[in-house]
């Protein structure tokens, strides 16, 4: 029987705990707003912005934690993004001026 080294079981389980435990989350664009002001998620999770209006909408983030801009899509269409790194993440709608949220990474 091999033996284990104790010090790597542990990393390994550490390891295994924060990628396997990613969440996906859901939020909706309908009538020229998010379907919520905030969400809090976990360090690794994704949101999917589903585009629920007929006509088109734009997510993007000037944040330093997560920069990014998902272009513009029609309704029935979604853009994802991960959230690798904690902090509060102003999220908006570069065609709808009044659309924006927050996202709190833990």
């Amino acid at each position: 029987m091999k033996l284990i080294n104790k010090a790597v079981l542990p990393l390994t389980l550490m390891v295994f705990s924060a990628c396997s435990f990613a969440a996906d989350h859901t939020v909706g664009q309908k009538n020229k707003a998010f379907s919520t002001k905030e969400i809090t998620i976990k360090v690794g999770d994704t949101i999917k912005f589903e585009n629920q209006d007929p006509f088109f909408h734009n997510v993007y983030s000037l944040s330093d934690i997560n920069t990014f801009d998902l272009g513009s899509y029609p309704k029935g269409e979604n853009r994802a993004v991960k959230f690798d790194t904690a902090g509060k993440i102003a999220i908006e709608c570069a065609i709808h001026p009044n659309m924006y949220m927050d996202v709190i990474v833990e």
